[in-house]
């Protein structure tokens, strides 16, 4: 047990309690200590009772059982993996714009789920985060299983189409690639790449309550640097950036 608690506690901070909340809402609803019609998203309860808890319980809910456990811990896993791999890679001693990374992908995705009816958003905002990582090393060659090797840009949707085999739909998976493109694209694409106005900024409050550090674990992928304004450029452009190293799938 002390193994495991150790292993707990070097998860990275904010990782850390989003995989806990994703282990203790399943295991209170396959418990019955609160029955999961209460921890689904149900517009008319959310809007018509104020029943306000339900966009953050449904984003931590999934209904395990003999044909969804092994899709749910698949998907664990890969909140495990590459929420960690991003917060001490990409956003390393920051976490505040981590959060707001999160914050801003569960807002889309809640807006979304309101709008067509979905109830369990623990997927999508699972896989907007693994697009993310995946966009930030995408040149990155990646193990997948059965010893496939290709570009982390193309995780997310080898990910899309292993997750319809075991689990029947592509919806959920769908959506968080898109959330994740929309923040990657506003975040770093459209002002570092494209050398437009910058649409996102992370609140400075959160700076309050997650205030920068130094001195993390880095090297799992930086995003990509910003490009000269055209007039100071040589010549045409074209040039790429050096979106950092990555990870095989499955290391330690």
């Amino acid at each position: 047990m002390s193994d495991i608690g150790d292993w707990f506690k070097n998860i990275p901070f904010i990782t850390r309690y989003w995989f806990a909340g994703s282990i203790a809402v399943p295991l209170i609803g396959k418990l019955g200590l609160i029955s999961p019609m209460y921890l689904v998203l149900w517009a008319e309860a959310f809007f018509h009772k104020f029943q306000i808890w339900r966009p953050v319980t449904s984003t931590l809910y999934f209904p395990v059982g003999p044909g969804t456990g092994f899709l749910y811990l698949v998907n664990l896993y890969f909140l495990y993996q590459y929420s960690s791999r991003l917060e001490t890679g990409a956003f390393d001693g920051r976490p505040a714009d981590y959060v707001f990374m999160l914050l801003f992908n569960w807002l889309c995705i809640v807006i979304t789920g309101l709008m067509m009816d979905m109830q369990l958003l623990m997927i999508p905002l699972i896989m907007s985060v693994l697009y993310v990582w995946a966009q930030l090393n995408r040149e990155m060659i990646v193990s997948f299983w059965f010893g496939t090797r290709f570009k982390a840009c193309y995780l997310p949707w080898v990910i899309l189409g292993f997750n319809y085999i075991i689990g029947g739909s592509v919806v959920n998976e769908l959506i968080g690639n898109l959330v994740g493109h929309l923040y990657f694209f506003l975040m770093f694409k459209y002002p570092m790449d494209l050398g437009g106005r910058s649409f996102l900024s992370t609140p400075q409050f959160l700076y309050r309550y997650f205030p920068n550090r130094r001195g993390g674990v880095s090297g799992f992928g930086v995003p990509p640097s910003r490009r000269p304004a055209p007039q100071e450029q040589g010549g045409g452009g074209g040039g790429r950036h050096n979106w950092g190293q990555g990870f095989r799938l499955g290391d330690d």
